[in-house]
């Protein structure tokens, strides 16, 4: 199967409510940073985050998505790993998809780290069946002890991250969506962490990473785009 991700004149749009005071969308206008403000037909502030972008990024690629807050970057990622649907033009894609953007996102606090790894790893779409297969080791991984029995409000921080990581990265992805490099846990536990982030990076069919840095994506991509207020304005291979 051909892996490759495709962004067709994509577009996102963030309706912003209680905005109906001139002064208020004059200052709105004013004041914008990210994305691109503007009135949707109905005359509601909006704020366009992607700006009719289109891409494409196929087998092989370790694509670096560069720009300042706001430009975009993380709208992309979302866009690529299913959590946003553009509101115009269309996206395909084709693979296996791990998102390493949140890996809190869905968790309940309430719940044990146990029942966490049922609700984590549904919403990364592992079926329960598989999930329970790889359980032990999920929480071989992440070290918890008999703390993966408590509320995870219970736990510290690391401990969350360790717990969230251990899912994200039960499996190998076709493709591997990532919001900066990712260090998690303590000394011990980010020594083993890298070895298996290095580990799915290479055997990835396709890398997507958002940075600040120009220094990580020259070292870890063959290609890097530049976004400004959701659009593209540069694109170059290494």
């Amino acid at each position: 199967m051909n892996r490759l991700i495709k962004l067709d004149s994509v577009c996102v749009d963030f309706p912003i409510y209680n905005t109906t005071g001139r002064s208020l969308k004059k200052h709105l206008m004013q004041a914008a940073t990210g994305g691109r403000m503007g009135a949707n037909e109905k005359g509601r502030v909006v704020v366009r985050a992607l700006d009719n972008l289109s891409m494409e990024i196929c087998a092989g690629d370790r694509l670096g998505v560069l720009g300042h807050n706001g430009a975009g970057k993380s709208t992309l990622l979302r866009v690529i790993s299913g959590v946003y649907e553009p509101t115009g033009g269309s996206v395909s894609v084709s693979g296996k998809v791990s998102s390493l953007i949140d890996l809190n996102l869905g968790m309940d606090t309430e719940a044990t780290g146990i029942e966490n790894i049922y609700l984590r790893g549904a919403l990364l779409g592992y079926r329960r069946k598989e999930l329970t297969a790889k359980i032990d080791e999920i929480v071989d991984f992440a070290g918890l002890g008999d703390f993966v029995h408590m509320p995870i409000r219970t736990y510290s921080s690391g401990m969350q991250m360790r717990l969230g990581f251990s899912i994200a990265t039960i499996e190998q992805p076709d493709i591997l969506v990532m919001d900066e490099w990712l260090t998690v846990g303590d000394t011990d536990f980010q020594d083993k962490a890298q070895r298996r982030l290095n580990e799915i990076v290479l055997k990835s069919s396709i890398l997507v990473i958002a940075s600040h840095s120009p220094d990580l994506v020259s070292k870890v991509c063959n290609r890097v785009v530049r976004l400004d207020r959701g659009r593209l304005t540069e694109e170059s291979s290494f």
